[in-house]
């Protein structure tokens, strides 16, 4: 078998096998309040908690490990109501029915191909999303909204998002086009990360938050002792906290990609290797905030074996090319190529010669 070939399919063989983890928690044994807590996480580390997922709230447990706490995490009460997927999903597409939405309620349901607002508490039933299978269930039983939520989380993923038109279809056709009302993943909410984070997962305690005993409860604490569900609290009580530290860090120096690749293994881990759609996000919500218009990431062709391949080992099995960029054929006698995110639009690869200088992403831990 030619050398090339057996070096490719080698590598493809092995695409699957990477993991990876977004971010570090830290259990901070101090007792302070929330805005003192806030400070003392961005002064040792990125913020206080975000929890983006079941999976993340699982490892914040873990970290903790304490059963008789309650503990401060990032998610701070505002006065601006949001719509958000539970899946944590941008809100880049809506299909309002008409007339919709009037902003007095704040769970959404799906009919005849239209979104609709209801009370939560209203029992409907509702779609879930499982990500391992990549595909909608439709559960007939009738739940409220955060029921069904908790539903979807326990036995799938969550409660489905509905991103664009393709999959507004898609879920219509599992309704099979009758007059049904089903609850999906919208919710509209007034809470927000201390990180800017547009994470939309909440873990809630039923009935909260109720803003019960003032002053208002305006921060969020996890308690231990409740399996990890949250409650509101005031802010100015004093409890232990946990911080979290971000797997990637954006370098606003513009450097060479060789230049950027030495200091990130220099002074953190590495240049980033995207390697699944999940890392993507995460490039996605720290790129946005570069000064040069392309940022390096760890993507780099080698001429040797005519691939693209990450400073990691990995071959590149999960792509995310601008268009003409993935086809290109490079010209290795020239200059040598490597890849960077473009940090506006939908933040999609181009190759650059390596020689050019820009902003870059590394990791923070392995």
């Amino acid at each position: 078998m030619d050398q090339t070939l057996y070096f490719r399919l080698l590598l493809i063989a092995v695409c699957s096998l990477s993991e990876c983890i977004q971010r570090r928690y830290h259990y901070i044994n101090m007792i302070k309040n929330w805005t003192e807590a806030e400070s003392y996480c961005r002064e040792k580390y990125t913020d206080l908690a975000t929890v983006h997922n079941i999976n993340d709230m699982k490892e914040l447990m873990n970290t903790v490990n304490k059963d008789n706490v309650h503990v401060w995490i990032g998610l701070k009460n505002t006065s601006t109501h949001k719509w958000k997927w539970s899946l944590g999903d941008p809100v880049n597409y809506t299909n309002w029915g008409n007339g919709q939405p009037n902003y007095q309620t704040n769970c959404a349901f799906m009919k005849n191909g239209n979104q609709h607002h209801m009370e939560c508490d209203t029992k409907l039933s509702f779609i879930c999303y499982n990500d391992s299978s990549k595909g909608y269930i439709i559960e007939t039983s009738n739940k409220t909204w955060r029921e069904a939520q908790s539903f979807c989380r326990q036995y799938h993923t969550d409660l489905t998002s509905v991103r664009n038109q393709t999959e507004n279809e898609d879920i219509q056709n599992i309704i099979n086009n009758t007059d049904k009302s089903v609850w999906i993943g919208l919710f509209r909410d007034s809470w927000e990360w201390s990180d800017n984070s547009d994470s939309a997962f909440r873990n809630w305690m039923s009935a909260e938050p109720n803003n019960n005993g003032g002053p208002s409860k305006d921060c969020t604490e996890v308690k231990m002792s409740s399996r990890g569900q949250w409650n509101d609290a005031g802010c100015h009580h004093s409890s232990t906290f946990v911080c979290h530290e971000d797997k990637l860090v954006l370098i606003k120096q513009n450097l060479s990609w060789t230049e950027a690749l030495i200091h990130c293994r220099q002074n953190h881990v590495d240049l980033v290797s995207v390697d699944s759609e999940e890392i993507q996000r995460w490039v996605t919500g720290v790129v946005q905030n570069a000064s040069t218009a392309e940022v390096w990431l760890g993507l780099r062709h080698s001429c040797t074996v005519g691939i693209w391949f990450w400073v990691s080992g990995e071959i590149v099995c999960y792509e995310k090319w601008a268009e003409g960029h993935e086809t290109a054929v490079e010209n290795c006698e020239t200059v040598t190529r490597s890849g960077a995110v473009q940090s506006g639009g939908d933040h999609r690869w181009i190759r650059l010669p390596e020689t050019e200088r820009r902003n870059f992403i590394c990791t923070r831990y392995d």
